[in-house]
């Protein structure tokens, strides 16, 4: 009876840690899925934007004494423009090149980017100190058992659902998120029909580089780990989480974030921590191989 509750407590524990770690690999996986779906292209740079969002808001706080919540916010707007420049200085020259030119530029400016973040911050793993964050964050927020769940799990849980929820509503109820149903569909009929290619492009950016700083500021505050890769090692979890769920489709990167944070969780729970790597890249290539088009994603043929 013992080693049963020691048993359902543990699974408990890992469900807890991998639905949070899961919301997090869905913020980020959704910057993808959206920029694949407006204008199919891989955006590998994406990750380096999640990691510069940690570092900025880690900046602001210890090196200019920015209040933590204020910090984040100025971080995720620096990162959203961000998004709009990397746009148009490597993208938009590429809209009517191959889609291995533009490929290549976003494998680039990853790499651009990592070593920008190492040549300022270096390449140690900065941690922000205890005194610079909210106290509450660290407390336990609910316990039944052996099971523990602290606020900052729940701060992350919360914020993960609000920007979801924001997200649908942008894509769903407003104008610009028509444009982008548009453009994804047909590009050059909504440019036809009046609407600004270009700066809803832009703005699938922001947004998705917005996002993108969300998940590094809150994984920073999880983990309190922030490094120059971070960004490569998470974008790959979060790119397996978009194919998972179906690539170009945002609910699927919702999805496909959830699954796989739980997945990682239960496999280091279970198995080992050394098998948390493994486990998301075994899932992509099993998707891949598999069911191409993701869990909820639609199959569709390229036109010639």
């Amino acid at each position: 009876m013992e080693n049963l509750l020691e048993m359902s407590s543990l699974f408990l524990q890992q469900l807890v840690n991998g639905i949070t770690l899961g919301g997090v690999y869905a913020l980020i996986a959704v910057g993808y899925t959206m920029v694949y779906g407006v204008i199919q292209l891989i955006n590998f740079a994406h990750g380096e934007i999640y990691m510069f969002g940690a570092f900025l808001a880690f900046a602001m706080v210890t090196v200019f004494n920015v209040p933590f919540f204020m910090a984040a916010i100025l971080s995720i707007i620096i990162c959203a423009c961000f998004g709009i420049v990397l746009d148009i200085i490597a993208y938009r020259p590429l809209r009517k090149a191959p889609r291995l030119a533009a490929l290549i530029t976003a494998i680039g400016m990853s790499l651009f980017l990592q070593n920008l973040a190492l040549m300022i911050w270096g390449g140690e793993i900065q941690s922000y100190p205890r005194e610079a964050l909210p106290a509450f964050f660290y407390q336990e927020a609910i316990a039944f058992g052996d099971v523990t769940i602290t606020w900052i799990q729940v701060f992350i849980l919360l914020v993960t659902v609000i920007f979801m929820a924001t997200l649908h509503f942008i894509i769903h109820r407003t104008a610009v998120g028509t444009a982008m149903r548009a453009i994804s569909q047909d590009k050059t009929t909504a440019a036809l029909m009046g609407i600004n290619v270009n700066r809803v492009i832009s703005f699938t950016f922001a947004l998705g580089s917005g996002l993108g700083a969300v998940a590094g500021i809150l994984v920073g505050l999880y983990y309190n780990a922030i490094f120059h890769m971070m960004g490569f090692i998470m974008g790959v979890k979060a790119f397996a989480a978009a194919v998972l769920g179906g690539i170009g489709s945002v609910p699927g990167a919702m999805l496909g974030g959830g699954l796989l944070g739980v997945a990682e969780a239960l496999g280091a729970g279970y198995l080992s921590s050394a098998y948390r790597d493994g486990i998301s890249y075994g899932v992509m290539i099993l998707i891949i191989l598999f069911k191409p088009s993701g869990l909820i994603g639609r199959s569709t043929t390229e036109r010639v």
